[in-house]
């Protein structure tokens, strides 16, 4: 098949030809100082025409974990595409990011601020731009978070249940796990759903901290779907699956019943029986001792690795039904 040459595309009022590599220094806004704060979009241009795909992470600023995925993407050069186009944001909020915080300045989370406004908050303003100038040149969109908080995640994606394109895309990404979601209100991936273009949300390992065995799976999963577009030029290497991804289609948290110190007798990612012992609470003093146990057969797929814990905390995340 004769390869059809990629026409010019526009960001940012920038036009952008085919073959290029180009580094694009958008400010969103300035700090008290007046110091300007450049959000860097790095997109690479096939001179073939072919799909575009967004890779984005940052969007909480304390996710590192979905930063450094973005970051080998770009370091080892997999986002130059055989054909097609690729745009990589690594970190959106980047004022979350230099404060080690999952807020933007004015207390709002971005995922809750979609599409956004021209002239409301700074995330509303953000969250505009992104939706103006962004996504309507995307065809894929392949957005990385991490569990918030001390929670650390198992790598997988997730997707809304019935959405068949999703659902051969995530099997091609390959994480552990598939967890079927509702699309959140204001979310960037409900308000990418509503503009046409699917979004596969990587979830792994928990803030502040990365950890290798995310970042590979993450790395792999973009490969294969780079791989499965035609995008993947051939230097590279796809590693075929072990196995399939279990897809969770129902779940539930186990919470702490008191409070006091915390330590998970299980890993993530570990399947787990009925009545097993999942975790230990006590008190500093050794006076009490309270024993967690699953209340079902199931995957465990998030674990709190906090080490004090106040009754009511989320502890495990454990699936209740599995395809």
């Amino acid at each position: 098949m004769t390869k059809k040459k990629a026409q010019d595309i526009e960001l940012f009022k920038e036009v952008i030809p085919p073959g290029a590599s180009k580094e694009i220094n958008l400010s969103f806004a300035k700090l008290h100082t007046n110091t300007p704060i450049d959000v860097p979009i790095f997109v690479e241009r096939s001179i073939y025409e072919g799909p575009t795909v967004l890779f984005t992470a940052g969007i909480h600023g304390d996710e590192v974990n979905g930063i450094e995925i973005v970051r080998q993407i770009i370091s080892k050069g997999i986002n130059k595409p055989k054909i097609g186009t690729t745009i990589c944001i690594p970190i959106i909020n980047i004022f979350g990011f230099l404060q080690k915080v999952r807020e933007f300045p004015d207390g709002r989370d971005l995922n809750r601020s979609f599409p956004g406004s021209k002239s409301g908050s700074l995330a509303a303003r953000v969250a505009y731009k992104l939706m103006t100038h962004i996504i309507p040149n995307v065809d894929y969109c392949l957005d990385f978070h991490t569990g918030g908080s001390s929670r650390f995640n198992a790598p997988h994606i997730r997707i809304e249940k019935g959405d068949d394109q999703l659902t051969e895309l995530a099997g091609i990404f390959n994480a552990p796990f598939i967890l079927q979601s509702k699309n959140l209100n204001k979310s960037f991936r409900n308000a990418c759903r509503k503009k046409g273009v699917p979004m596969l949300l990587f979830e792994g390992g928990k803030s502040n901290y990365i950890d290798n065995v995310v970042s590979n799976t993450g790395v792999n999963g973009s490969k294969r779907v780079l791989h499965h577009l035609g995008m993947l030029r051939s230097n590279f290497k796809v590693s075929s699956p072990r196995k399939n991804s279990v897809t969770i289609t129902n779940s539930m948290w186990v919470r702490a019943h008191a409070s006091g110190m915390f330590k998970p007798a299980v890993k993530v990612g570990s399947q787990v029986k009925r009545g097993e012992v999942i975790g230990h609470i006590t008190d500093p003093y050794g006076k009490i001792h309270y024993w967690i146990k699953s209340s079902n057969e199931g995957y465990v797929f998030n674990v709190n690795e906090a080490p004090l814990v106040y009754q009511g905390d989320a502890l495990f995340h454990i699936s209740t039904g599995v395809s």
